[in-house]
């Protein structure tokens, strides 16, 4: 349990930082001491200090805390309220500074690693959870925790993930509850948002990941341009101890003098033979995608089963990632083999083979464009039907590509509801529709979409259900309620096609 701290030492830690700009606590309430400090008045208990962040908070917030047992609040600004308060220059770099005084630094009691990326964060993280989980129980340790845009595991919470990188005191909070359940290492997706805002400042991670960068997340609530978008990406160097590069990824140059520049060990890996984490060649069998690595740690052939091309990038972050944690060579090939992540690129077929399904959470420029590059070149015989939307209020330009990408590459496209929360569904399909210059249909209904791209076409096809994954809620309006996720979706279907076939 953590030591409990006084408002005078949080007041303290704020002025230490240079934040704190007044202060009205009396000497008697400077000792009081604090059981809970939170944002979120749905999670207040015991005496509480109450933090006044968002572009969307409300004086009714604070007043509904203190009624709740707050005793004092942190804020840019002073509320019409009668309570005491520290107010603050910056109310998110405050988050960070009392969060590590609450939570008693517990994100430096782990080994952790923070993989960012425009593609490919979900599919690298669940590669290391899976080599490391082998490792620890070879070691009679507990199993990895991970934070991922997918699902979150911290040895107390098993959850569905509705953000790629939890805000600060929930991202603590997963630390403490990892570290009290004896867990030794946290893998985590690592978002430019979070980057950008401060989430993980004050964290420093063992091992640091730049995988790639592409145009997204580019609108007025997100990063306003690309340059703003790959300077937050770059971030994740000056939080790091070992940073890992793909050298095949666009800017790869800036990128590695970026991390040479931050002081951190530098690792690369990729297609060159420069690279610490060098592939020689990829090869396609029947049991998965074999390909030979050369490095200081580990050498020789490994492979992967998840299916993708464009994976085993993915797998040598992985692989570089090991060697910075110095994981013995045979758990990185056995967990590399066993590796799933739900919801990317899982494979489903009718009985007959002429439909094949892909169920995957591609939802940018550069993951459809290495999705539909690999069904080109594993599917040769089959045309592709894609089924997405885009979310609602941000990725604006996401329409475009996805748009013109499904387009050029598809013979048919359903363009459907996904996660549009509080924009219409109608102003999203229209922004996408406008870039489709292929045979299409605008349906909401993604249930709908999926039935008909499974049962009313001929030709033998494969299909790319896009976007949501295993994820069984949709966000409408400012709520996630509940939906059939995409794998539901597709067993559904594909088992009355098989029943339909049967009796033709």
């Amino acid at each position: 349990m953590n030591t409990k701290h006084t408002l005078k030492e949080y007041a303290d830690a704020l002025s230490r930082a240079g934040l704190l700009t007044a202060s009205t606590l009396t000497p008697a309430l400077e000792n009081t001491a604090i059981d809970c400090l939170s944002y979120d008045t749905r999670t207040l208990y015991g005496t509480s200090l109450f933090l006044c962040k968002g572009a969307h908070f409300k004086e009714d917030y604070l007043r509904t805390a203190l009624a709740q047992g707050a005793v004092a609040y942190v804020a840019e600004k002073p509320y019409a309220v009668d309570a005491p308060h520290l107010l603050v220059r910056d109310i998110r770099h405050a988050m960070v500074v009392l969060g590590q005084l609450f939570y008693d630094r517990v994100t430096d009691k782990l080994t952790s690693i923070g993989i960012t990326g425009t593609k490919g964060k979900s599919t690298t993280a669940y590669y290391v959870r899976s080599i490391l989980n082998d490792y620890l129980t070879s070691e009679g340790k507990p199993q990895c925790a991970i934070l991922s845009s997918i699902d979150n595991y911290d040895g107390v919470i098993t959850e569905e993930s509705h953000i790629t990188t939890p805000e600060v005191l929930e991202l603590y909070q997963h630390f403490e509850n990892a570290c009290e359940s004896g867990i030794s290492h946290l893998v985590m997706e690592v978002s430019s948002q979070a980057l950008k805002v401060g989430r993980v400042r004050g964290m420093t991670f063992d091992v640091g990941v730049f995988l790639n960068i592409g145009a997204d997340h580019i609108s007025p609530i997100e990063h306003p341009d690309f340059a703003d978008y790959y300077a937050s990406k770059l971030k994740i160097f000056d939080s790091c101890r070992v940073g890992c590069v793909n050298t095949d990824a666009d800017h790869a140059l800036e990128t590695v003098a970026r991390a040479r520049a931050s002081g951190c060990t530098l690792i690369t890996f990729g297609s060159h033979e420069s690279d610490t984490v060098y592939c020689e060649k990829v090869e396609k069998r029947a049991d998965g995608l074999y390909f030979t690595v050369r490095s200081p740690r580990y050498k020789g052939e490994f492979s992967i089963t998840m299916p993708g091309l464009f994976n085993v990038s993915n797998a040598l972050a992985a692989i570089a990632i090991s060697m910075a944690l110095d994981v013995p060579e045979e758990f990185v090939r056995s967990g590399l083999r066993k590796a799933r992540a739900n919801g990317r690129m899982q494979v489903y077929e009718s009985r007959d083979g002429r439909v094949t399904v892909i169920v995957d959470y591609a939802h940018n420029r550069m993951s459809f464009d290495a999705l539909y590059r690999s069904t080109r070149v594993e599917y040769p015989d089959k045309e592709m039907i894609s089924v997405f939307g885009c979310p609602g209020s941000h990725a604006l330009q996401r329409r475009r590509d996805l748009g013109e990408l499904s387009g050029e590459n598809c013979a048919f496209v359903y363009i459907t509801e996904e996660d549009s929360g509080e924009e219409p569904f109608a102003q999203i399909a229209a922004d996408i529709e406008a870039h489709v210059k292929c045979p299409h249909l605008v349906c909401e209904d993604r249930a709908e979409c999926v039935r008909r791209a499974i049962l009313e076409h001929d030709a033998p096809r494969v299909i790319l259900l896009t976007g949501k994954g295993e994820e069984t809620t949709m966000k409408r309006g400012k709520e996630f309620v509940p939906y059939p996720s995409d794998v539901e979706l597709t067993l559904k279907y594909l088992a009355e096609y098989d029943e339909r076939e049967a009796k033709a």
